[in-house]
């Protein structure tokens, strides 16, 4: 729980709600301050996380005399709720929910939110301010007052609110007495054939309920129960259910340091993320939507054009074109705002493992209703010959440099990935010539990647073959199966990034200038990448500290972003991170006790 009597609230102290299909941030006030709409990429109705100063693209319900707010999920769903609190005693709720239950045999997952706001206490006078924007931060063209409805127009899509509040205090902003609970519900403009407040209730209990039964099925572990069923929340919130997808985060150009320019739309999939992804649904048992996101990638896989490209939207023939969103100042005023995102026209080969090594998971998952076979295995080889092609061709790398190319050991050793999976696929399907001819290959780049990436200068794994320079993204070898955590050259690489790369405690990606200077900010996944590695190593109560220390830089809803300030301690980056949220889950299941250690004293 948030309260802003104990401390002032962090600048990325949001909260995400969702079913799916939409999505939309809130601040500790209860404040909606981002909600693209009708679906994760579209359009900021409610922009104003990135509206610097200008007080535009929100909704917010303002308490006369408010002295304090707190602000809390309800347990165990996806559900926000907000007290507000007066110097007088009366205070006000406001519940904001996305609707997601089963409903006609199907998931009634509408591109709705819900406001629910009740007397807590006095007879309190709220205010009740609705500032949408279209395309990227202008104010609406036109606003239409219906019986009980406003719909604003000026974008693609124009937005209805459906209300049983005073319209016309809400069209004027004006305050009024809060005698009973009202609901907002914004969405689109089509009519809200029920009766509001019955309905509201209704879809606020079976959206309550359907969170509670789909957390009662995760496989959580013993210790950091809590923390790891809000991380699974968070991944789910971050699935677009109607293609599989899952997003890098839900927001764009929020920065990765303050004043640094490094600004980028994440509201995509990444095809690097799907190892970390389904490894982290894998764990939960969250097998529909690990399913889901498979035939995501692979549909990409067998269809796509060549050579793969590193980034597809939610839908996956969506262009991503990069361009900058003029009306909007930025976050906190430091833009530029992007649209689309440049890193879908780079060379990244590590997309070629990061496919084979997701679609892998169809071939070894029983509980998968359809396994894998030698047809699938059959279009899969094509990107395998491409990963044998490219494998120490230069490429952009994991951390998408703009203006360099260098042959990544990452990448390098993703295209391994790529060979090693198939051969490994192939003995499963029995194909003994298949099996033969991809363990070759396997161990050919598996030989000149150890020889060239280790460098005697650094004494250490380099981040690039024939070249001098850390990078934390070596910390997975082991994980990816290159090499075992025992193996000397990774204990003195671990070693090494430990002193070199680390922070105040937090591990940097690379300390080398970039395209854009020097970095400032450290990327959380790498954090947890070394907490992993320490494990590898027999090193666990160190890890274990550490990953405490990092559940403890969680924002006041218990969310990640991408980044954080190693002197500040303040996130940066998008939010909430995909990334991060799944190094919780996959770090906590390494840390844990087992359950059948639950009644052992220590």
């Amino acid at each position: 729980m948030a309260s802003d009597s104990a401390k002032a609230p962090a600048a990325l102290d949001l909260g995400v709600i969702g079913n799916c299909r939409t999505a939309a941030l809130l601040d500790t006030k209860g404040r909606l301050v981002w909600w693209c709409f009708p679906r994760f990429d579209a359009d900021p109705v409610f922009s104003r996380l990135l509206a610097g100063d200008e007080e535009k693209g929100f909704c917010d319900v303002c308490l006369e005399g408010a002295v304090a707010h707190e602000t809390a999920y309800l347990r165990n769903t996806a559900i926000i709720r907000t007290t507000i609190r007066d110097g007088a005693g009366n205070a006000v709720t406001i519940t904001d929910f996305t609707p997601r239950f089963r409903r006609f045999e199907r998931v009634f997952n509408p591109p709705q939110i819900f406001r629910r706001i009740e007397p807590a206490g006095g007879l309190p006078r709220v205010k009740i301010r609705v500032r949408p924007t279209f395309n990227y931060g202008q104010p609406p063209v036109s606003r239409a007052q219906g019986s009980n409805h406003i719909r604003y127009a000026g974008g693609v899509d124009t937005v209805r609110l459906t209300t049983d509040a005073p319209l016309s205090y809400i069209a004027h902003e004006a305050a009024f007495a809060l005698v009973k609970p009202v609901n907002l519900i914004l969405g689109p403009d089509e009519p809200f054939e029920a009766a509001v407040d019955p309905s509201a209730q209704e879809f606020l209990e079976r959206t309550r309920q359907y969170w509670l039964d789909w957390t009662r099925s995760l496989a959580v572990p013993l210790e950091y129960q809590a923390d790891v069923i809000r991380a699974a929340i968070t991944l789910k919130l971050c699935n677009f259910e109607e293609t599989g997808a899952i997003i890098a985060a839900h927001t764009t150009s929020i920065p990765e340091a303050p004043g640094s320019q490094r600004t980028w739309d994440y509201r995509y999939c990444w095809l690097r993320d799907a190892f970390f992804v389904i490894k982290a649904l894998n764990r939960l048992g969250t097998t529909q939507t690990m399913e889901e996101y498979i035939h995501y990638i692979t549909n990409i896989a067998v269809e796509a054009e060549r050579p793969l490209r590193p980034v597809y939207g939610i839908v996956s023939v969506d262009p991503l074109e990069e361009r900058f969103a003029t009306d909007l100042a930025g976050f906190q005023g430091m833009g530029p705002v992007r649209i689309g995102n440049q890193a879908a026209e780079q060379l990244q080969h590590d997309s070629y493992g990061s496919v084979i090594l997701g679609a892998a998971q169809m071939f070894i998952d029983e509980r998968l209703p359809r396994m894998g076979d030698a047809a699938l295995f059959r279009r899969l080889e094509p990107l395998g010959a491409q990963a044998r092609r490219f494998a120490f061709e230069p490429d952009a790398g994991p951390w998408e440099y703009r203006r360099r190319q260098r042959v990544h050991t990452h990448s390098a050793t993703m295209c391994w990935v790529a060979c090693d999976r198939l051969a490994s696929i192939a003995h499963r399907l029995g194909l003994t010539d298949r099996t033969h001819y991809w363990r070759e290959q396997a161990n050919q780049l598996r030989t000149q990647i150890l020889t060239r990436a280790w460098n005697e200068r650094l004494g250490a794994i380099a981040g690039a073959l024939d070249h001098d320079e850390l990078d934390a993204s070596v910390l997975l070898l082991p994980d990816l199966g290159l090499l075992p955590a025992t193996d000397q050259r990774f204990a003195r690489t671990c070693d090494i990034i430990g002193k070199e790369l680390m922070r105040n405690g937090f591990i940097m990606r690379y300390v080398a200038e970039d395209d854009f200077g020097l970095p400032e900010t450290a990327f959380l996944v790498c954090q947890f990448w070394y907490i992993d590695a320490l494990v590898g190593l027999g090193r666990k109560e160190e890890a274990r500290q550490l990953f405490s220390d990092l559940l403890a830089r969680r924002n006041a809803f218990g969310l990640l972003s991408e980044d954080i300030h190693p002197l500040s301690g303040e996130l940066w980056g998008n939010l909430p991170q995909t990334y991060s949220m799944a190094g919780i889950v996959n770090t906590a299941r390494i840390l844990s006790r087992s359950w059948q250690e639950a009644w052992v004293t220590s």
